[in-house]
Formats: structure tokens, C-alpha cells, sequence
């Protein structure tokens, strides 16, 4: 698949400790690490990825977020079709967790329920700093890059085991052209962050 898109930096004071990281190192991210994670490259994917990489970037102006000390808000329910799956790509780079995630040491480095599902936030994410409170809103609005005219054919027929295997290469190849649009143009395309209270 190759890098594409924003690579993210985060430091994680919990990876330090436990000795999986060098004191004042940082994991890197990319694209990639979100595929492997959902299993597939799609368009959903792709926004909760990018979404996540503008938010820090808004909250950590330096450039290196801290994993763990992010709380995260989706604005839809856990067994939604796109919020659930959006949700574990930004707690693999955020570190927060829903109620089954790592409860601490000691009270320090929890991560459970750093992550939960506010219906009320209509389809934005809320990114909230636990140390300084500062907090974005992020939307995720892929329809300025649109879908090939024939993607919804291809669709059909691929999902319909009618189409031939060039047919299945071709609708594979689209799909990923769009998904390496969103990620490589301008992120104001498709994500708008705001300072939120």
C-alpha cells in the first residue's frame, strides 16, 4: 500500500514506563497502521484517520500529541456502521479506551472510558487534552471527493458476483484512488476542526 497521507507522532508516558519505549521516544503512525487494524482501506477509514491527525495536530500545535491523555467523544452510537469502526482507528492513535480499556496503575494512565458515544454530537468527534482541557470538534465530509461515475455499477456487480475479474480489479482500483485522494489533498476538503468549550 505504501505510506500516504499524514504520518502521527505521539508520545506515550505509559509505553515509557512499562520499558516499551525509549524515555522521550514516540510511536509514529501512518495510514497503514489504521488499515491493518479495521481489516480494509475505505473512505471511513480513511476520515477517522485524518480526522484524528488535524485534531492533534489543533490541540498539540508542536506536533507530538500524548497518547492516554486525550478524551474522545463520537457524536453517534457504538453500533452504528461507520461510528463504531471510526472510533477504534482513533483510539489506536489516541490511546483512549471505552469501558473496556486499561483501568491504570496506581490511579495514573487509565484509559478506560477515555472513549464514549455522545449521539448528541450529530456525527462530529469531540477531542478533549485531559492535562490543559483545551478541546476541537472535527467533522468529516467526504463528499467533495467524490466517488468515479462508475464505482456504483461496479459495486453492484462485484458485491452481486457478476463481474469479471478485471471488473473486481478496476472497482478495487477506484476505491483506493478515492481513499489516496482524501488522504493526500488538502485535509480542509474534507475535515473541519473547530475549538469547542
Amino acid at each position: 500500500m505504501g505510506e500516504i497521507g499524514p504520518a502521527v507522532t505521539m508520545r506515550d508516558p505509559l509505553a515509557e514506563l512499562l520499558g516499551a519505549l525509549e524515555p522521550g521516544g514516540t510511536f509514529r503512525y501512518t495510514y497503514e497502521d489504521a488499515v491493518k487494524l479495521s481489516g480494509h482501506s475505505c473512505p471511513t477509514v480513511a476520515g477517522a484517520y485524518l480526522m484524528t491527525a488535524v485534531a492533534l495536530r489543533a490541540l498539540y500545535p508542536d506536533g507530538v500529541g500524548v497518547r492516554g491523555e486525550v478524551e474522545v467523544a463520537m457524536g453517534g452510537p457504538p453500533d452504528d456502521g461507520g461510528t463504531g469502526p471510526m472510533a477504534q482507528v482513533i483510539a489506536l492513535l489516541t490511546g483512549a479506551a471505552p469501558q473496556t480499556g486499561f483501568g491504570g496503575l496506581m490511579g495514573k494512565f487509565r484509559r478506560k472510558d477515555l472513549l464514549t458515544f455522545d449521539p448528541a454530537l450529530r456525527g462530529r468527534v469531540r477531542f478533549r487534552r485531559v492535562d490543559t482541557g483545551a478541546a476541537v470538534e472535527v467533522t468529516y465530509s467526504p463528499a467533495s471527493v467524490p466517488p468515479a461515475p462508475e464505482m456504483s455499477p461496479l459495486m453492484v456487480a462485484v458485491l452481486g458476483g457478476r463481474a469479471t475479474a478485471e471488473e473486481q480489479r478496476r472497482f478495487g482500483a477506484l476505491w483506493q484512488a478515492r481513499v489516496r485522494d482524501i488522504l493526500t489533498g488538502d485535509p480542509a476538503r474534507v475535515v473541519q476542526v473547530a475549538r469547542a468549550a
